[in-house]
Protein backbone atom coordinates (compact mmCIF):
# COMPACT_ATOMS: atom_id res chain seq x y z
CA UNK A 1 0.00 0.00 0.00
CA UNK A 2 1.49 3.24 -0.86
CA UNK A 3 1.83 5.80 2.00
CA UNK A 4 -0.24 9.24 2.79
CA UNK A 5 3.11 11.23 1.61
CA UNK A 6 3.45 9.19 -2.06
CA UNK A 7 -0.56 9.94 -2.54
CA UNK A 8 0.44 13.32 -1.77
CA UNK A 9 2.86 13.78 -3.97
CA UNK A 10 0.73 12.10 -6.95
CA UNK A 11 -1.87 14.54 -5.83
CA UNK A 12 0.59 17.54 -6.49
CA UNK A 13 2.09 16.41 -9.42
CA UNK A 14 -1.08 16.15 -10.93
CA UNK A 15 -2.68 19.14 -10.23
CA UNK A 16 0.88 20.74 -11.29
CA UNK A 17 0.29 18.69 -14.74
CA UNK A 18 -3.39 20.12 -15.30
CA UNK A 19 -1.81 23.88 -14.52
CA UNK A 20 0.67 23.27 -16.80
CA UNK A 21 -2.12 22.01 -19.29
CA UNK A 22 -3.85 24.67 -18.49
CA UNK A 23 -1.41 27.55 -19.51
CA UNK A 24 -0.84 26.16 -22.85
CA UNK A 25 -4.38 25.90 -23.69
CA UNK A 26 -4.47 29.65 -22.95
CA UNK A 27 -1.46 30.56 -25.02
CA UNK A 28 -3.52 28.54 -27.58
CA UNK A 29 -1.49 27.11 -30.86
CA UNK A 30 0.78 30.35 -30.49
CA UNK A 31 3.04 29.26 -27.84
CA UNK A 32 3.17 32.55 -26.68
CA UNK A 33 0.66 34.71 -24.48
CA UNK A 34 1.68 38.22 -22.74
CA UNK A 35 3.40 37.93 -19.03
CA UNK A 36 2.38 41.53 -18.48
CA UNK A 37 0.52 44.43 -18.90
CA UNK A 38 0.52 45.06 -22.83
CA UNK A 39 1.04 49.18 -23.77
CA UNK A 40 -1.70 50.27 -26.12
CA UNK A 41 -0.90 52.97 -27.95
CA UNK A 42 -3.34 55.19 -29.51
CA UNK A 43 -2.16 57.45 -32.26
CA UNK A 44 -4.56 60.36 -31.90
CA UNK A 45 -6.10 62.68 -28.82
CA UNK A 46 -8.78 61.20 -25.77
CA UNK A 47 -12.58 61.33 -27.27
CA UNK A 48 -12.29 60.97 -31.22
CA UNK A 49 -13.13 57.47 -32.55
CA UNK A 50 -9.47 55.89 -32.82
CA UNK A 51 -9.94 56.73 -28.89
CA UNK A 52 -13.64 55.53 -28.75
CA UNK A 53 -12.65 52.55 -30.26
CA UNK A 54 -9.71 51.25 -29.15
CA UNK A 55 -11.04 51.95 -25.38
CA UNK A 56 -14.09 49.89 -26.59
CA UNK A 57 -11.77 47.23 -27.90
CA UNK A 58 -10.25 47.06 -24.87
CA UNK A 59 -13.47 46.83 -22.59
CA UNK A 60 -14.72 43.91 -24.59
CA UNK A 61 -11.46 41.60 -23.90
CA UNK A 62 -11.85 42.56 -20.19
CA UNK A 63 -15.37 41.90 -20.39
CA UNK A 64 -14.95 38.65 -22.27
CA UNK A 65 -11.94 37.31 -20.87
CA UNK A 66 -10.03 37.19 -23.98
CA UNK A 67 -6.41 38.29 -22.33
CA UNK A 68 -4.41 36.95 -19.24
CA UNK A 69 -2.88 40.52 -19.05
CA UNK A 70 -4.90 43.81 -19.23
CA UNK A 71 -4.46 46.04 -22.42
CA UNK A 72 -3.54 49.52 -21.02
CA UNK A 73 -4.31 52.37 -23.29
CA UNK A 74 -2.09 55.71 -23.70
CA UNK A 75 -2.75 58.77 -25.75
CA UNK A 76 0.16 59.83 -27.95
CA UNK A 77 -1.27 62.56 -30.66
CA UNK A 78 1.66 64.67 -31.13
CA UNK A 79 2.67 65.53 -34.40
CA UNK A 80 -0.09 64.11 -36.01
CA UNK A 81 0.82 60.74 -34.62
CA UNK A 82 4.51 61.02 -35.46
CA UNK A 83 4.71 60.67 -31.18
CA UNK A 84 3.18 57.34 -31.59
CA UNK A 85 5.05 55.71 -34.49
CA UNK A 86 8.15 56.82 -32.93
CA UNK A 87 6.95 55.33 -29.56
CA UNK A 88 5.71 52.20 -31.18
CA UNK A 89 9.56 51.93 -33.17
CA UNK A 90 11.23 52.48 -30.05
CA UNK A 91 9.44 50.30 -27.70
CA UNK A 92 11.72 48.37 -25.83
CA UNK A 93 9.09 45.07 -25.34
CA UNK A 94 8.01 45.04 -29.21
CA UNK A 95 5.97 41.47 -27.80
CA UNK A 96 3.88 43.46 -25.18
CA UNK A 97 3.70 46.65 -27.39
CA UNK A 98 0.27 47.03 -30.07
CA UNK A 99 -1.37 50.26 -31.46
CA UNK A 100 -4.33 51.65 -32.85
CA UNK A 101 -3.86 53.23 -36.28
CA UNK A 102 -5.73 55.32 -38.51
CA UNK A 103 -4.64 57.01 -42.18
CA UNK A 104 -1.83 59.15 -40.12
CA UNK A 105 0.14 55.84 -40.08
CA UNK A 106 0.03 56.11 -44.22
CA UNK A 107 0.16 59.94 -44.33
CA UNK A 108 2.35 60.97 -41.14
CA UNK A 109 5.98 58.61 -42.77
CA UNK A 110 5.24 60.62 -45.58
CA UNK A 111 5.16 64.14 -44.82
CA UNK A 112 8.06 63.50 -42.16
CA UNK A 113 10.91 61.29 -43.48
CA UNK A 114 13.43 62.64 -40.53
CA UNK A 115 11.20 60.31 -38.28
CA UNK A 116 12.43 57.62 -40.29
CA UNK A 117 9.38 55.45 -39.63
CA UNK A 118 8.62 52.81 -42.24
CA UNK A 119 5.07 51.21 -41.66
CA UNK A 120 6.08 47.68 -43.02
CA UNK A 121 8.20 46.91 -40.61
CA UNK A 122 4.91 46.98 -37.88
CA UNK A 123 3.31 43.60 -37.25
CA UNK A 124 -0.21 43.27 -39.27
CA UNK A 125 -2.07 42.40 -36.53
CA UNK A 126 -5.71 43.10 -37.79
CA UNK A 127 -8.18 45.66 -39.63
CA UNK A 128 -10.98 46.18 -37.72
CA UNK A 129 -12.55 48.37 -39.89
CA UNK A 130 -13.08 51.29 -42.66
CA UNK A 131 -14.46 54.47 -41.00
CA UNK A 132 -16.38 56.76 -42.98
CA UNK A 133 -16.54 61.02 -42.83
CA UNK A 134 -19.50 63.25 -43.74
CA UNK A 135 -19.68 66.89 -43.84
CA UNK A 136 -21.28 68.38 -40.95
CA UNK A 137 -22.45 72.15 -40.14
CA UNK A 138 -24.35 73.85 -37.22
CA UNK A 139 -27.92 73.73 -37.63
CA UNK A 140 -28.45 77.23 -36.80
CA UNK A 141 -26.15 78.05 -39.94
CA UNK A 142 -29.48 77.16 -41.86
CA UNK A 143 -27.55 75.19 -44.01
CA UNK A 144 -29.52 71.55 -45.19
CA UNK A 145 -27.91 71.08 -48.12
CA UNK A 146 -24.26 70.75 -50.23
CA UNK A 147 -25.10 73.15 -52.80
CA UNK A 148 -26.38 75.89 -50.04
CA UNK A 149 -23.12 75.28 -48.38
CA UNK A 150 -20.88 75.79 -51.65
CA UNK A 151 -22.83 78.90 -52.23
CA UNK A 152 -22.17 80.40 -48.64
CA UNK A 153 -18.56 79.00 -48.22
CA UNK A 154 -17.79 80.65 -51.03
CA UNK A 155 -19.07 84.02 -50.48
CA UNK A 156 -17.30 83.69 -46.89
CA UNK A 157 -14.16 83.10 -48.67
CA UNK A 158 -11.24 82.55 -45.42
CA UNK A 159 -13.54 83.22 -43.08
CA UNK A 160 -15.24 80.15 -43.11
CA UNK A 161 -13.32 77.87 -40.58
CA UNK A 162 -13.47 73.81 -41.42
CA UNK A 163 -12.02 72.09 -38.00
CA UNK A 164 -10.54 68.52 -37.98
CA UNK A 165 -8.02 66.06 -36.67
CA UNK A 166 -4.20 66.90 -37.34
CA UNK A 167 -2.48 68.93 -39.98
CA UNK A 168 -2.30 67.16 -43.44
CA UNK A 169 -4.29 64.58 -42.31
CA UNK A 170 -7.70 62.97 -43.37
CA UNK A 171 -9.68 65.90 -41.97
CA UNK A 172 -6.88 68.39 -44.05
CA UNK A 173 -7.17 66.30 -47.21
CA UNK A 174 -11.27 66.21 -47.05
CA UNK A 175 -10.70 69.77 -47.03
CA UNK A 176 -8.14 70.21 -49.76
CA UNK A 177 -10.33 68.70 -51.63
CA UNK A 178 -13.16 70.67 -51.39
CA UNK A 179 -11.34 73.54 -51.70
CA UNK A 180 -9.88 72.22 -55.01
CA UNK A 181 -12.62 70.60 -56.28
CA UNK A 182 -14.93 73.71 -56.11
CA UNK A 183 -13.01 76.69 -55.66
CA UNK A 184 -13.20 77.24 -52.23
CA UNK A 185 -11.24 78.91 -49.74
CA UNK A 186 -11.88 77.21 -46.32
CA UNK A 187 -9.54 78.16 -43.61
CA UNK A 188 -8.41 74.78 -41.66
CA UNK A 189 -7.71 74.42 -38.22
CA UNK A 190 -6.24 71.56 -36.68
CA UNK A 191 -6.97 69.64 -33.36
CA UNK A 192 -5.42 66.61 -31.72
CA UNK A 193 -8.94 64.66 -31.53
CA UNK A 194 -12.27 64.42 -33.08
CA UNK A 195 -14.15 64.92 -29.57
CA UNK A 196 -12.78 68.40 -29.45
CA UNK A 197 -13.65 69.28 -32.76
CA UNK A 198 -17.17 68.11 -32.41
CA UNK A 199 -17.69 69.94 -29.35
CA UNK A 200 -16.06 73.17 -30.74
CA UNK A 201 -18.58 73.02 -33.82
CA UNK A 202 -21.36 72.40 -31.77
CA UNK A 203 -20.45 75.36 -29.56
CA UNK A 204 -20.07 77.48 -33.00
CA UNK A 205 -16.25 78.11 -32.61
CA UNK A 206 -15.93 77.04 -35.89
CA UNK A 207 -18.20 76.39 -39.12
CA UNK A 208 -17.71 73.08 -40.20
CA UNK A 209 -15.82 69.83 -39.56
CA UNK A 210 -15.79 66.42 -41.55
CA UNK A 211 -15.87 64.53 -38.42
CA UNK A 212 -16.54 60.90 -38.26
CA UNK A 213 -20.10 59.26 -37.18
CA UNK A 214 -18.49 58.50 -33.89
CA UNK A 215 -17.50 61.75 -32.99
CA UNK A 216 -20.27 63.32 -34.21
CA UNK A 217 -23.06 61.13 -32.77
CA UNK A 218 -24.31 62.60 -29.74
CA UNK A 219 -24.67 65.95 -31.17
CA UNK A 220 -26.14 64.87 -34.10
CA UNK A 221 -28.70 63.24 -32.12
CA UNK A 222 -29.28 66.21 -29.49
CA UNK A 223 -30.18 67.86 -33.04
CA UNK A 224 -27.47 70.34 -32.92
CA UNK A 225 -25.46 69.51 -35.91
CA UNK A 226 -26.69 68.52 -39.21
CA UNK A 227 -24.62 66.20 -41.85
CA UNK A 228 -24.78 67.14 -45.59
CA UNK A 229 -23.37 64.85 -47.27
CA UNK A 230 -21.17 61.38 -46.94
CA UNK A 231 -17.82 60.86 -48.32
CA UNK A 232 -18.48 57.06 -49.36
CA UNK A 233 -19.59 55.10 -52.55
CA UNK A 234 -23.17 54.34 -51.12
CA UNK A 235 -25.04 56.05 -48.73
CA UNK A 236 -24.60 55.45 -44.93
CA UNK A 237 -27.40 53.13 -43.47
CA UNK A 238 -27.46 55.41 -40.34
CA UNK A 239 -27.90 58.33 -42.30
CA UNK A 240 -30.19 57.09 -45.33
CA UNK A 241 -31.41 60.79 -46.30
CA UNK A 242 -27.74 62.21 -46.58
CA UNK A 243 -26.80 61.97 -49.87
CA UNK A 244 -22.78 60.42 -51.18
CA UNK A 245 -20.69 63.30 -52.93
CA UNK A 246 -20.87 61.15 -55.80
CA UNK A 247 -24.60 61.76 -55.67
CA UNK A 248 -23.83 65.70 -55.94
CA UNK A 249 -24.26 67.91 -59.05
CA UNK A 250 -22.87 71.72 -59.16
CA UNK A 251 -21.82 73.84 -61.72
CA UNK A 252 -22.88 71.22 -63.82
CA UNK A 253 -20.59 68.86 -62.73
CA UNK A 254 -20.41 65.47 -60.87
CA UNK A 255 -17.77 64.53 -58.47
CA UNK A 256 -17.78 61.12 -57.41
CA UNK A 257 -14.95 60.98 -54.64
CA UNK A 258 -15.04 58.88 -51.26
CA UNK A 259 -12.31 58.48 -48.57
CA UNK A 260 -11.98 56.29 -46.05
CA UNK A 261 -10.04 55.68 -43.05
CA UNK A 262 -8.04 52.42 -41.50
CA UNK A 263 -8.89 51.62 -38.14
CA UNK A 264 -6.60 48.81 -37.19
CA UNK A 265 -4.48 47.10 -34.76
CA UNK A 266 -0.44 47.08 -35.33
CA UNK A 267 2.28 45.61 -33.42
CA UNK A 268 5.56 47.25 -32.85
CA UNK A 269 8.38 46.54 -35.32
CA UNK A 270 10.16 43.29 -34.10
CA UNK A 271 7.68 41.54 -32.55
CA UNK A 272 7.80 37.91 -32.95
CA UNK A 273 5.77 35.80 -34.90
CA UNK A 274 4.05 34.19 -32.39
CA UNK A 275 3.42 37.40 -30.35
CA UNK A 276 1.74 38.39 -33.90
CA UNK A 277 -0.22 35.32 -34.23
CA UNK A 278 -1.66 35.71 -30.59
CA UNK A 279 -2.71 39.08 -31.22
CA UNK A 280 -4.30 38.39 -34.56
CA UNK A 281 -6.29 35.81 -32.78
CA UNK A 282 -7.28 38.01 -29.82
CA UNK A 283 -8.51 40.41 -31.72
CA UNK A 284 -10.31 38.23 -34.34
CA UNK A 285 -12.36 37.28 -31.02
CA UNK A 286 -12.80 40.77 -30.38
CA UNK A 287 -13.92 41.69 -33.77
CA UNK A 288 -16.71 38.65 -33.96
CA UNK A 289 -17.99 39.71 -30.61
CA UNK A 290 -21.75 41.22 -30.61
CA UNK A 291 -20.25 44.42 -28.72
CA UNK A 292 -17.83 45.04 -31.56
CA UNK A 293 -20.58 43.89 -34.20
CA UNK A 294 -23.26 46.36 -32.52
CA UNK A 295 -20.65 49.17 -32.36
CA UNK A 296 -19.63 48.96 -36.57
CA UNK A 297 -23.17 48.77 -37.39
CA UNK A 298 -24.09 51.95 -35.20
CA UNK A 299 -21.12 53.83 -36.19
CA UNK A 300 -21.42 53.11 -39.63
CA UNK A 301 -18.22 51.66 -40.05
CA UNK A 302 -17.65 49.57 -43.14
CA UNK A 303 -14.75 46.99 -44.03
CA UNK A 304 -14.21 42.78 -43.08
CA UNK A 305 -11.51 41.96 -40.68
CA UNK A 306 -8.31 41.98 -42.55
CA UNK A 307 -4.73 40.75 -41.48
CA UNK A 308 -1.03 38.76 -42.21
CA UNK A 309 -0.13 39.95 -45.98
CA UNK A 310 -3.49 41.03 -47.00
CA UNK A 311 -3.42 43.44 -44.61
CA UNK A 312 0.39 44.63 -45.31
CA UNK A 313 -0.72 44.86 -49.45
CA UNK A 314 -3.25 47.08 -48.33
CA UNK A 315 -1.04 49.43 -46.67
CA UNK A 316 0.95 49.58 -49.97
CA UNK A 317 -1.98 50.21 -51.67
CA UNK A 318 -3.04 53.06 -48.81
CA UNK A 319 0.68 54.56 -48.79
CA UNK A 320 0.48 54.94 -52.89
CA UNK A 321 -2.72 56.48 -52.81
CA UNK A 322 -2.12 58.78 -50.02
CA UNK A 323 1.23 59.95 -51.66
CA UNK A 324 -0.79 61.13 -54.75
CA UNK A 325 -3.06 62.69 -52.93
CA UNK A 326 -0.69 64.45 -51.14
CA UNK A 327 1.45 65.58 -54.04
CA UNK A 328 -1.85 66.74 -55.62
CA UNK A 329 -2.18 69.09 -52.48
CA UNK A 330 1.67 70.18 -52.52
CA UNK A 331 2.11 68.73 -48.79
CA UNK A 332 4.95 66.77 -50.51
CA UNK A 333 6.86 66.98 -53.44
Amino acid sequence: MKSIKSLLVGAVGIALAATSLSGIANAGSHGWEPTKPVDFIIMAGKGGGADKMARLMQAIVEEENLSNRPLVPTNKSGGSGAEALVAAKNATDPDHTIMVTLNSFFTTPLRNPGIKVDIQTFAPVGRMAEDTFLLWVHKDSGITSIGQFLTKVKAEGNKWVMGGTGKNSEDNIITDHLNKQYGLNIKYIPYKGGGAVAKDLAGKQINSSVNNPSEALGFYEAGTVVPLVAFTDKRLPMFPNVPTLGEVFVGGKQAPWAYYMQRAVVGAPGMSEKAQAYFTDLFTKVYNSKKWQAYKSKKSLMGEFMAGDELKAYWTRQVDNHRAILKASGAIK
